[in-house]
């Protein structure tokens, strides 16, 4: 199956979501090429930004999941080449 890399950016502003959000992650995990993460002590949120490699369903499916978490926003850039 045909793949595309893309970086999905997260924004964290919900402390409780953070489990369920590294669920999604780990269910995704055999994907992610990596993952960095950086708390924003000053505003109380977390910016995490996670480059994937996967086909685009399943790049829209983490995406989607993650967008649907309290507090939580995502967004996905894709390369332009799959």
């Amino acid at each position: 199956m045909e793949t595309r890399v893309a970086v999905v950016s997260i924004i964290v502003e919900n402390e409780e979501s953070v489990a369920s959000l590294n669920a999604i992650l780990h269910e995704y995990g055999h994907y992610i090429i990596g993952r960095m993460g950086v708390p924003y002590r000053n505003k109380g949120i977390n910016v995490i930004s996670i480059a994937i490699d996967a086909p685009q369903d399943e790049i829209s499916a983490m995406s989607g999941k993650i967008g649907k978490l309290e507090g939580v926003s995502s967004t996905t850039a894709f390369s332009k080449r799959a």
